[in-house]
């Protein structure tokens, strides 16, 4: 059991910090070039400092930043050292960024276009920079630790706390504006998910058969996934017997589901989404 906090390697570091930069400008780039001058408003922090630095003459990275302060110390609090500093990082870049291209003509005048990519570019900056430890804004630190509590994606989270915002944005800007920014901030959620969780999707697969033993097996060789066999109990049959455990990606469930109902019609079986798979002997192996 480890009693002491493991450190980064230099190099863990240096990777660290390069993707959190890049995911920090793409998030200023999405604001700056698409959002702000197209009166669309991101959720969070970030939006209540769009609002308030249309209404007053301070810059939006100062808001940013300022706003932001708190919500560090509950980072360090709350997740460690480590994180709070990479995210003090990253909302350093962001704010000296969206100084530095507040001047910048925007890519397009158009509203559609203008939701589209500016959800696009903003979801997998701030998705990039979580997947590498950090954060953008306050709402994703309290989302952060919601989402090991409720078990809920960190994008579905943040939208939540955003309705309250858009609503207010509304009477700022007008209707328009904010069901606009609903839309941006949905696709940037989304966004957001793939680039955390990543996009090779995987299921956790749960089979209860009598015939486990070769569906097991036939896993094993037409898959090349490797499986746990469990032990368990019938609640109204009392019968004992086997569950199969494994864990595939998304293109290969109708294969797996081929595989077991060839073997037994009658077999039960239970697909989940699985957010993260670390190690363990999960590895596909080659069928060839």
């Amino acid at each position: 059991m480890a009693k002491t906090h493991r450190k980064l390697s230099i190099g863990e570091i240096i990777k660290r910090f390069i993707f959190i930069t890049i995911g920090a400008v793409a998030m200023a780039v999405a604001l700056e070039i698409f959002l702000v001058p197209n009166t669309i408003i991101d959720g969070g922090i970030t939006g209540i400092s769009m609002v308030l630095s249309k209404i007053t003459p301070v810059a939006l990275g100062a808001f940013l930043f300022i706003f932001n302060l708190p919500f560090l110390y509950i980072g360090y609090k709350q997740i460690g050292k480590t994180f709070a500093l990479s995210a003090l990082y990253g909302i350093i870049v962001l704010s000296v960024t969206t100084v530095l291209l507040h001047d910048v003509q925007p890519f397009t005048n158009e509203t559609i276009l203008a939701v589209l990519f500016g959800g696009l570019i903003l979801g997998f900056g701030v998705g990039l920079v979580i997947r590498y430890g950090g954060a953008l804004d306050g709402t994703e630190i309290v989302a952060i630790l919601l989402s090991k509590k409720l078990r809920l994606p960190v994008g579905q989270i943040v939208m939540f706390i955003n309705v309250f915002i858009f609503i207010v944005a509304g009477f700022v800007f007008g209707a328009d504006s904010a069901m606009f920014s609903i839309f941006t901030y949905y696709i940037a959620a989304k966004v957001m998910d793939i680039v955390v969780e990543g996009l090779d999707e995987s299921k956790s697969v749960t089979i209860i058969s009598s015939d486990y033993e070769e569906i097991s097996d036939a896993i094993n060789d037409r898959l090349g996934r490797s499986t746990t066999l469990l032990y368990g109990k019938g609640g109204y049959s009392k019968e004992e017997t086997q569950m199969i455990y494994c864990v595939v990606n998304r293109l290969e469930v109708s294969k797996l589901k081929t595989v077991v109902q060839e073997i037994d019609k009658n077999a039960f079986i239970s697909i989940q989404n699985v957010a993260d798979v670390l190690g363990g002997s999960i590895v596909k192996k080659d069928i060839h």
